[in-house]
């Protein structure tokens, strides 16, 4: 006798995956936004010879790139997951 879990009886599946994607898009756009703007402050704060401000907005970037890097793989992951989950 094989008993198997039916995913089919879990009917918040579909509008699980509408959510999760719709946050990690918003959080993708002002991740890229952050990085436009600190990218731009970097470029002023070196050209006007303010070390303080330029160490600041190139941590800024940094950390941007990360969450960005971040919310762009975990759409591909939380989409990999629910796919696995489909198959068991």
């Amino acid at each position: 006798m094989n008993v198997f879990p039916d995913f089919g009886s879990m009917s918040g599946i579909g509008d699980l995956k509408v959510v999760i994607g719709a946050m990690l898009t918003i959080i993708l756009i002002f991740a890229v936004l952050m990085i436009i703007i600190s990218a731009i402050i970097w470029a002023i704060a070196t050209s006007t010879g303010n070390p303080g401000a330029a160490a600041k907005a190139r941590a800024g970037v940094f950390v941007a790139l990360g969450a960005a890097v971040l919310a762009g793989g975990g759409v591909t992951w939380m989409n990999w997951l629910i796919n696995l989950g489909e198959q068991l």
